[in-house]
């Protein structure tokens, strides 16, 4: 391993933005080591095959990181797995979520249950990663640690009679169907407010901390491509450019807020 390669953890990296942004890592003119995060070897060795087919000159490697962020023991031993090859990390991604609206009820689960999975997953498995990256985080020289939220989790736009997701069902009860995202929309904003206590609690170690809000986009998050396409989606790529132009360096004014490649009201959320 090159010791001057930037070392790279990101979940979720086989599909979606988190692809996308192995992939704009790969085509980087700066070399990498980037681990990727996914919860099956097959979907790890498929993911990095195809990654290295579409990117066969680049400088960088790649080397796989089973984890399951719903499951203490998978983290801990992507972790050990990561210290086994490195002593230091240099960016930490949590990119990887679930969003159950579109298929929980479906497949037999709970409304306490989709709230459970859904908070293990995009806030408690994140936490737990985070805590136990940090000694690793903080042999770098230029630490970075990057939370993934989403344009849901403002409050701002929450105020937005114009925003789909905000129209008001007719008066009465039961409602009509509507999509609506309880679960997932209170975790990132849950997210919001985890990224700003490791902030302040890594601000004197110089650890500079986001929440990145890669916009509305299409990937399998839900399961419903059709809904997020009828919604204006566009295509993850230019998530994926946006989530390395702030790695490489081009927000490092904005350390310890929420930026995004495209917003409403402007580039930086309100809290």
């Amino acid at each position: 391993m090159s010791s001057e390669k930037t070392i790279v953890f990101i979940t979720g990296a086989n599909t979606g933005i988190g692809y996308q942004t192995v992939r704009y890592l790969l085509s980087s003119h700066l070399p990498y080591l980037v681990f990727l995060g996914t919860r099956s070897e097959e979907k790890s060795k498929t993911a990095i095959e195809k990654l290295l087919e579409e990117c066969p000159n680049t400088r960088s490697t790649l080397a796989p990181a089973l984890i399951d962020l719903e499951s203490d023991e998978s983290i801990e031993k992507a972790v050990k797995a990561v210290r086994s090859v490195t002593d230091k990390i240099d960016v930490l991604i949590h990119n990887a979520g679930v969003e159950f609206y579109a298929n929980g009820l479906t497949q037999g689960l709970t409304t306490r249950e989709i709230f459970d999975k859904t908070y293990t997953t995009n806030i408690a498995g994140p936490h737990i990663l985070t805590t136990l990256l940090i000694p690793l985080l903080l042999r770098s020289d230029n630490p970075r640690l990057l939370f993934l939220t989403s344009g849901t989790a403002s409050f701002e736009l929450g105020t937005n009679p114009e925003f789909i997701l905000n129209k008001s069902p007719a008066a009465g009860w039961p409602k009509p169907p509507q999509r609506e995202l309880f679960s997932y929309k209170s975790s990132k904003v849950a997210l919001n407010m985890i990224m700003r206590d490791w902030y302040r609690i890594l601000k004197e170690d110089k650890v500079k901390v986001w929440t990145v809000n890669p916009g509305l986009v299409v990937t399998g998050l839900g399961g419903d491509t059709e809904i997020l396409k009828e919604l204006g989606a566009g295509n993850p790529a230019g998530s994926g450019q946006f989530v390395v132009n702030v790695i490489e360096g081009e927000r490092d004014e904005d350390v310890g807020k929420t930026v995004q490649r495209q917003w409403l009201y402007g580039e930086i959320l309100p809290f």
